[in-house]
């Protein structure tokens, strides 16, 4: 369950020896001289290797009951020491017009960094990999991990950010093109979308504004300028998806107005249709009555005087319905 496991000094990654999968957890702490620390990464692990690790790095019980559980809200706590962040994942299924979420639980204390991670979501390999190429970087200590893995989580979030504006725009045009078309379900499901990206943003702020404000005595004025940038990123994501919610509402409203416009005219055409139809046969019901004493019963030009005013009226009704766009 260990996917990596290393020591750093002075941004220096430090060979521990052996492939990390095969190191138990109850042997995963190594000693740790002043300035170094350990980051050790986990996968998907079990409650009582949740334990172990926790027993292992003298982790808080309640802190380690959430990072077992993988539907934790985005949060920081502190435990002694100890500093406790979840992060949710986040990315994005375009075919299906769907958010997928994961979590990282990072446990962060003076000399260790322990980072649980529950689902696919991002590889945080590919974030140990480019954090040891910027060894300045690393050389604040865990603080540094604790940048990376949020830096590399919220550029994820723009990213879902930026293929959700993609189908926001499908949508408008879609709505306001001259084509009739169904676009209620892909919206309610874009908006559904929107609010788990939410859940992840929003209360991931307050976090980020802590720590850009170096509210932890770990964290240099140096190290804030890092969190500030990221922090700025995320209200940047904040904003996104506020808009593409607004925007979204705005493109059902127009949906349903403009099935409203659509039904009018159908109902309009169907009124010119009905009369085109009632007006002729009123007429043929008239002269088809059989009374004796009505006038122009017996007149020689009576059937074809009848054909040519039920044709006569039908042609002017044809024409005014077209001129008024009832046809």
């Amino acid at each position: 369950m260990i996917v990596d496991n290393a020591l750093y000094h002075r941004g220096q990654r430090v060979p521990l020896g052996g492939d990390p999968a095969d190191q138990s957890l109850g042997s995963a702490r190594v000693p740790c001289d002043p300035g170094d620390f350990q980051w050790i990464g986990i996968h998907d692990p079990s409650p009582d290797e949740l334990d172990l690790i926790a027993r292992t790095f003298d982790l808080h019980p309640l802190a380690v009951e959430d990072a077992g559980d993988s539907h934790q809200r985005p949060k920081l706590e502190r435990y002694g020491d100890t500093l406790f962040l979840v992060l949710k994942t986040l990315w994005y299924v375009d075919e299906e017009d769907a958010v997928e979420t994961g979590e990282i639980n990072m446990f962060v204390g003076h000399d260790f960094v322990v980072t649980v991670r529950h689902g696919q979501g991002i590889d945080l390999g590919a974030s140990r990999r480019d954090l040891e190429h910027r060894a300045k970087v690393l050389e604040h200590g865990p603080m540094a991990v604790l940048y990376a893995i949020c830096d590399r989580v919220v550029d994820e979030y723009e990213k879902v950010g930026e293929a959700l504006e993609e189908d926001v725009d499908e949508v408008e045009a879609s709505v306001f093109s001259e084509a009739r078309t169904n676009d209620s379900n892909r919206i309610y499901v874009l908006k559904r979308e929107i609010a788990e990206v939410r859940r992840a943003v929003m209360p991931l702020r307050e976090p980020m504004r802590k720590f850009a404000m170096g509210v932890d005595d770990r964290i240099t004025p140096e190290t804030a300028t890092y969190f500030r940038d990221v922090s700025d990123h995320l209200h940047r994501v904040s904003e996104v998806v506020d808009n593409l919610d607004v925007l979204l509402s705005t493109a059902f409203d127009a949906h349903l107005a403009r099935i409203s416009v659509q039904q009018n005219e159908d109902m309009r055409k169907i009124s010119a249709g009905a009369a085109l139809i009632v007006v002729p046969t009123l007429i043929a019901g008239i002269y088809g009555m059989n009374f004796d004493h009505m006038p122009e019963l017996h007149w020689s030009y009576g059937y074809p005087f009848a054909l040519l005013l039920m044709v006569g009226v039908s042609i002017g009704l044809f024409t005014w319905f077209k001129k008024s766009g009832w046809l």
